[in-house]
């Protein structure tokens, strides 16, 4: 079940009342220095569980890390124009997918299409859709996951596999290091199913903002939910911080460097105190629970270059290949194709049938042709693994272009039962009315000034797109005439 969420005006309206009731305050925060930390975690933070970079294996931390650098070093990771109340807005951060083959990941109105990380089990096709050096990455990857899902479904109840700078004094001997704990499996499996990876350079993050509410510092990442995960599912993060692309360290001790920190706080509370975490490279945190619902965390910048892989049950009942591929067979169903002269003809003229089947062709327009080509030739510069399916969404689409088109006819045609016609041309004109107005936004966005900054192999592209006279077409891109048609029908 996905988690609800508010609104992004009801957010800004909660927003705009908490700064009002607060005035020129603060609200107090607690570090691991600070009396009572660890009792403030016990009680306000307990879905929080940090495990230090020491307690994961030496060779997983050298091959994540190799992996990363080898992301970036190849331009994988890139930042995001998504759509932000009404506007387009580059995030600040630049990243990538990874994940199970033909998964997707969908915040601020963007879709995300998953690089498949490459597990023993995959297909022997599925590995050659990247060259070898992104394959070896994206399989780190994957390991890295592997870990997590195995290690949060063993964690116990009241683990926190951290100490506060107290208790890591009083474990010597564990250098405030905690050991894997003995395996006791939760209500179920933990199973992630994709990483959104992130990766932030302060040097090149103009106009940090301040975190508002208690005064911790600079914000990388604002206060926020992770969106689009299953209800009450973990989230696991690793993070590592470097000085170049190299993974190299600069001059002088990383001790010279401010760290990166996580903060949460209970989410639209003023009375519990916030909770701030320093964060040392390799360390990982979980959120376990309803911590994600419940609260909101923030990313607070460091002076170096961080990575973080963020692991994440994401939501998928209509995010994945195989449900819009099952999607489209279920459109395509109500369409006969004559066998010996290629002439189609719909099945069924029942409403509902017809409703579905309009409702899929602008789910497949709108949720997954043009957000993938909006992203531009991203995925297909990387991996070609979404190549094949992209081409064949988007000739099932095209053949609902002519199914719409024989629904038009039906409409139009005399002699029909008006009761019957009339509720036909509802259906149909809310549909069209619809896909018009998606058309005209998603072209806007394709030509406004920010996607103009982009490099072309970066660009948006404005696909599916065609002209007037496209003789391929059986209708033709701006429905406004059509429009017409219908709604004249409709005022008889």
């Amino acid at each position: 079940m996905k988690r609800s969420g508010d609104s992004e005006g009801e957010k800004r309206r909660k927003r705009r009342r908490l700064l009002q009731e607060l005035g020129d305050q603060k609200i107090p925060f607690l570090a691991p220095s600070d009396r009572g930390f660890q009792q403030l975690w016990d009680t306000s933070y307990s879905g929080l569980v940090l495990r230090k970079s020491c307690s994961l294996p030496a060779e997983l931390h050298s091959r994540v890390q190799a992996a990363l650098l080898t992301l970036r070093r190849k331009g994988c990771l890139l930042k995001d124009l998504v759509r932000v109340r009404d506007r387009d807005v580059f995030t600040a951060v630049s990243r990538a997918l990874l994940g199970e083959p033909g998964h997707t990941y969908r915040y601020l109105d963007t879709r995300l299409f998953a690089i498949p990380w490459h597990s023993e089990d995959i297909d022997v096709k599925g590995q050659n859709c990247c060259d070898p050096d992104l394959r070896a990455a994206c399989k780190a990857l994957w390991e890295l996951n592997t870990f997590f899902c195995t290690d949060v479904s063993q964690l116990k109840e009241g683990d926190r596999l951290s100490q506060s700078a107290k208790g890591e004094a009083e474990h010597e001997s564990g250098q405030g290091c905690s050991q894997p704990s003995p395996p006791q499996v939760c209500s179920g499996p933990v199973k992630f199913n994709v990483t959104l990876l992130n990766y932030m350079d302060p040097a090149a993050m103009s106009q940090l903002k301040e975190e508002p509410y208690y005064g911790m510092g600079k914000m990388a990442v604002g206060w926020h939910h992770d969106e689009n995960l299953i209800t009450h599912s973990p989230v696991a993060v690793y993070s590592y911080s470097c000085h170049d692309d190299k993974g190299e360290s600069s001059e002088g001790s990383s001790s010279d460097k401010a760290c990166w920190r996580i903060g949460l706080k209970v989410a639209w509370d003023i009375h519990t105190p916030g909770l701030m975490l320093p964060l040392e490279s390799g360390d990982c945190y979980y959120m376990r629970d309803d911590l994600n619902s419940t609260h909101q965390h923030c990313v607070l910048a460091g002076d170096t270059a961080r990575f973080s892989s963020t692991h994440r049950v994401a939501e998928c009942s209509s995010g994945t290949l195989t449900y819009i591929q099952s999607r489209c067979r279920e459109a395509l169903s109500n369409l006969h194709t004559d066998p010996e002269t290629g002439s189609h003809r719909l099945v069924a003229l029942l409403p509902a049938t017809l409703q579905d089947c309009e409702e899929i062709h602008n789910e497949v327009e709108f949720e997954w042709l043009r957000q993938y080509w909006f992203q531009g030739q991203r995925y297909a510069r990387f991996c070609s693994w979404w190549t094949r399916p992209m081409e064949q969404l988007e000739k099932d689409w095209k053949l609902m272009e002519t199914m719409t088109m024989l629904f038009l006819a039906a409409v139009e045609e005399e002699g029909q039962e008006e009761e019957g016609r009339r509720e036909m041309a509802e259906i149909l004109l809310s549909a069209l009315t619809d896909r018009h107005q998606q058309r005209q936004t998603w072209r806007d966005r394709c030509h406004s000034s920010l996607a103009q900054t982009l490099p072309p192999e970066e660009a948006p592209v404005d696909r599916p797109f065609w002209g007037v006279d496209d003789p391929s077409m059986p209708l033709p891109f701006d429905l406004a005439d059509i429009i017409n048609r219908v709604e004249s029908l409709l005022w008889r």
